[in-house]
């Protein structure tokens, strides 16, 4: 009786050409997806902690103009929270020191500025979702189609002999099913990370744009304070 290797690297070693680059193809978008789930969660754990040092910072009375001076000295180019102060302070410091401009203008100037930051914040705090989204929703169809490809030429090795039997048709079936496991081992953690660092994106946008309002009102009593002096 003849035994035939039903081990998974046999099954891949002998699946149809079609088949194995549908499995290649999903091992590559699997290690893209957990590569990225790694590097999102180094990314987003620092942003948290960056946002906490800078709050704490700002709010424990520093000066604004030396709090300036020392974000706009880093080394590194600022991000997050720290871009979005530095933006909105500078525009204020622009127009307040230009002569003819109401309080009001300053304000809207900064504002303008904060948002515009606040943006590009958000645009790179959601860079790599689109690839969890793309994963998480192409690759069950992409390993079901490599399904379909290897059950169809089962079955039509089988049409070609006389005496049919299980033994002949359950390694083709059984390769063809791995595609769709591999397809299913890539989507499902590309839409768990996904759902999670979009609710992450979400929280830390939330969180900037609180600090954009409180930094605001803070710009407004300054400058109408000022105003009052003169």
């Amino acid at each position: 009786m003849h035994n035939t290797d039903m081990s998974i690297l046999a099954l891949i070693t002998n699946a149809s050409t079609l088949v194995q680059l549908v499995m290649l193809g999903l091992l590559i978008a699997s290690i893209i997806v957990w590569t990225l789930i790694f590097y999102k969660w180094r990314s987003m754990k620092q942003m948290k902690q960056d946002a906490e040092v800078f709050e704490r910072r700002f709010w424990s009375g520093v000066d604004l103009v030396d709090l300036y001076k020392s974000v706009s000295s880093q080394r590194n180019r600022t991000h997050g929270i720290e871009s979005i102060f530095e933006a909105g302070f500078k525009e204020y410091a622009k127009l307040h020191n230009q002569a003819g401009m109401v309080p009001d203008a300053v304000l809207e100037g900064a504002q303008r500025a904060m948002r515009i930051s606040l943006s590009k914040e958000v645009e790179n705090l959601e860079s790599g979702l689109a690839v969890f989204a793309t994963v998480g929703s192409t690759s069950p169809y992409v390993g079901l189609f490599g399904t379909v490809w290897g059950i169809m030429n089962s079955f039509r090795a089988l049409g070609q002999v006389q005496q049919a039997s299980m033994s002949m048709v359950a390694p083709g079936i059984a390769e063809a099913l791995i595609a769709t496991a591999m397809g299913l081992f890539a989507a499902i953690p590309a839409v768990v990370a996904y759902n999670r660092y979009m609710y992450s994106v979400e929280r830390l946008e939330s969180r900037y744009e609180i600090f954009m309002e409180e930094f605001s009102n803070l710009l407004n009593r300054q400058v109408h304070a000022q105003q009052s002096k003169e």
